[in-house]
């Protein structure tokens, strides 16, 4: 008996709703994987920090942070200058276009309150704690 190598695309997965399980067309595997900011959030010295790389973007005229219903927005485009096709790539993994990212915030902050700066290809935000609410107590009553 002989082994049979195979790959992926031959194997016999279920089929969901006409489509077979974990084959997903290859514009939405490219649109989740590049659409994406990744970030990095911490707490110090009182501050929620939120640090996304932006490498080669230019913050004034490339990126916009919005606050709104309590959720903190950073939209960034990376733009491809030159054309590609003239300079005979072997390989091209840059990611360039639109890049979104959405975070929560704590409760009790307003956009007056964050603050942001960029330096070497570091987009941070800080995004001072408020003070938490003190606890109130609950009487009981009896019946």
């Amino acid at each position: 008996m002989t082994l049979v190598k195979r790959s992926r695309d031959e194997l016999d997965w279920p089929t969901w709703f006409g489509r077979r399980l974990f084959d997903w067309p290859e514009s939405l595997k490219d649109a989740l994987e590049t659409t994406s900011l990744r970030v990095e959030e911490f707490e110090e010295n009182g501050q929620l920090v939120v640090r996304a790389e932006m490498p080669g973007i230019d913050p004034d005229k490339d990126v916009e942070i919005t606050v709104s219903d309590g959720m903190l927005c950073i939209e960034a485009e990376r733009r491809e200058e030159e054309k590609t096709e003239e300079k005979g790539f072997v390989r091209h993994e840059l990611s360039y276009g639109s890049f979104t990212r959405t975070l929560p915030l704590p409760d009790g902050v307003t956009e007056s309150d964050i603050t942001a700066s960029y330096k070497d290809g570091i987009l941070e935000i800080r995004i001072p704690a408020p003070e938490p609410a003190p606890a109130t107590k609950i009487s009981i009553s009896k019946s």
